[in-house]
């Protein structure tokens, strides 16, 4: 990686050995690396400053634990200083980059006039003066503000170079790219739907997704909420007895339409679309085109890629056509 100034990187590093227990966080980095394959949760810190986990605010009594945290991802610690309008601006690109990372490393702020022991054991001269901290030890550093392309640059160098090595790197970069949950503003005609259909008044549901179907004829969860509003009103009333009748009556259209939906309320799926569409194969006409719809209408009741579907589709093509 490029390192602004190798000698003042190698001072900071012995400084640092001084400042925290390196002996120790090597054996729980040992550990830590043979956790590798395991799933990394989000990095927990201390001093939160409620804009995401891994921006933290640190205090000389919170510095060893934050640094801990360097066995799983990178640490950049920034050392800087309120009187000091670089370190403010640099704050501000760090916390930036920080806020979209997903936890792939630590923003560890540190206020030099709060926590002066902990620049001494960094050795700083001037501020800003960031270090970069990966299994207890200082990897890199630079001093001074960096445009936001070269700083994003640095940071994405740091996570390239330690990605096999720390296992939280991944986990926090999947975190990253991970689609956000948008919140969900409910149309108020689909939970009246719900709420008829929770309580087995089936018609009103029926009436409150036609209502959005008309103004929104692709809502696909008002096609699948009418589709299910409509087939447990059927069921409702369907006798499974009336199976038997379809079987001895092959010609009875209604008798088959009653039984489909009972095989289906039964869960014989594949039973209730082979009926229908050895139904289409024997009557013509509107008889057909009545049973057609009444299995198209069927099919709307499951996943457009369920098998059974794709399998009764192709059986019901074979006989139409």
């Amino acid at each position: 990686m490029t390192r602004p100034d190798p000698r003042k990187t190698a001072a900071l590093s012995a400084a640092l050995s001084g400042a925290v227990d390196l002996g120790a966080l090597k054996a729980r980095a040992d550990a830590a690396r043979q956790a590798a394959a395991a799933p990394a949760a989000a990095p927990s810190s201390s001093g939160d400053n409620g804009s995401a986990p891994w921006i933290v605010d640190v205090t000389e009594a919170s510095f060893q634990a934050v640094v801990e945290q360097s066995l799983q991802v990178p640490v950049v610690v920034l050392l800087g200083a309120s009187y000091s309008p670089e370190s403010q601006q640099l704050a501000t690109s760090l916390t930036r980059l920080a806020s979209s990372s997903g936890g792939s490393w630590i923003l560890a702020r540190v206020d030099l006039e709060q926590a002066p022991r902990i620049g001494q054991a960094f050795g700083v001269q001037s501020v800003p003066t960031v270090v970069a901290v990966a299994a207890g030890q200082p990897i890199d550093a630079f001093a001074g503000p960096l445009a936001d392309a070269e700083l994003s640059a640095w940071v994405q160098r740091l996570l390239d170079a330690l990605r096999d090595r720390l296992p939280g790197i991944r986990a926090g970069e999947a975190r990253a790219t991970a689609p956000a949950e948008e919140d969900i503003v409910e149309d108020p005609r689909i939970v009246a739907a719900e709420e008829a259909f929770e309580r087995g008044d089936y018609a009103a549901a029926q009436g409150y997704y036609s209502q959005v179907l008309a103004t929104e004829p692709g809502n696909e969860l008002a096609k699948e909420g009418l589709a299910q509003a409509r087939f447990a009103e059927r069921a409702e009333s369907v006798d499974p007895a009336v199976i038997a009748k379809a079987d001895s009556a092959p010609e009875d259209v209604e008798a088959q339409l009653a039984a489909a939906d009972a095989q289906v309320a039964l869960q014989q799926v594949d039973e209730a679309f082979a009926r229908l569409v050895d139904t289409v194969r024997r009557v013509y006409g509107d008889d057909r085109d009545r049973v057609r719809q009444h299995l198209v209408g069927l099919f709307e009741l499951f996943p457009s890629d369920d098998p059974r579907v794709a399998a009764a589709r192709r059986n019901l093509a074979s006989a139409l056509y």
